[in-house]
């Protein structure tokens, strides 16, 4: 299992929950030169993983009040391509699919989200959460320029965007960041590759922070100075933390 871990452990200031401001319709979320800012002020992010697509739906609510319960002020949370489009063209967002769903209750226990989009989410997961029918392009790419499959990742986020746009923070939902691909530095060293992604989520209308997460050996892979890095780490924090700095 990895957990975004620097996010966890980067910056230590004071935390504020999504329901001490509930006056306002939006907040404003940024990275700055040494905090995170929420509404202008210095944020610690206390966060850990939800994969709720192996959780039923029913203890979504019980799984996060648990979390807001431990100390945490955030959840992380996977979406797997090909468990919401396990058919071309058809979209499923219902049931133990709704994600629109999970983030309101995180905003209803206190609880920021960080969403993980993918296009390739983790290997715990079926083909890594790509849908079995890219395959049937004997030709197709996987995870890199190839046309194929950056039209095929560009329309799941226009799809994402269009489901979760009224859950960024910038729309009053708890969203504050999402992820640009996952690891990527683990399977080859594209920044240009990166680029695609990144675009495909703004096209998308993602107007929130995006950024990349790596473990410290491939942080310099596909390395790019529009994208927040942060470094995976396990438990070393300190060597992962010191490759951090060196980018």
């Amino acid at each position: 299992m990895e957990f975004i871990t620097s996010l966890l452990l980067l910056i230590l200031c004071i935390g504020v929950s999504p329901s001490q401001a509930q006056s306002k319709p939006a907040h404003t979320f940024s990275i700055g030169e040494n905090d995170f800012l929420l509404d202008n002020q210095r944020f610690q992010i206390r966060c850990g993983e939800i994969h709720f697509a192996r959780i039923p739906k029913e203890y979504w609510e019980h799984r996060l009040k648990l979390c807001k319960a431990m100390g945490l002020n955030t959840v992380c949370a996977y979406l797997f391509w090909n468990y919401h489009e396990f058919e071309k063209g058809v979209y499923n967002w219902e049931g133990s699919r709704d994600v629109v769903e999970f983030c309101k209750l995180a905003q209803k226990e206190g609880l920021w989200v960080i969403l993980r989009p993918g296009p390739y989410a983790c290997a715990e997961w079926e083909m890594g959460g790509l849908p079995w029918w890219l395959l049937k392009n004997n030709n197709i790419k996987l995870r890199t320029k190839d046309t194929t499959f950056i039209n095929s990742s560009t329309r799941w986020m226009k799809e994402v965007g269009w489901v979760l746009g009224s859950q960024l923070v910038t729309k009053g939902g708890p969203i504050l960041m999402v992820q640009v691909e996952n690891e990527y530095g683990y399977f080859a060293d594209d920044a240009e590759y990166m680029g695609l992604m990144r675009k495909a989520q703004i096209d998308a209308g993602f107007d929130v922070p995006l950024f990349a997460c790596n473990p410290s050996f491939a942080l310099k892979r596909g390395l790019r100075a529009d994208l927040f890095n942060v470094v995976n780490f396990g438990s070393n924090p300190e060597s992962g933390f010191k490759a951090l700095r060196e980018i």
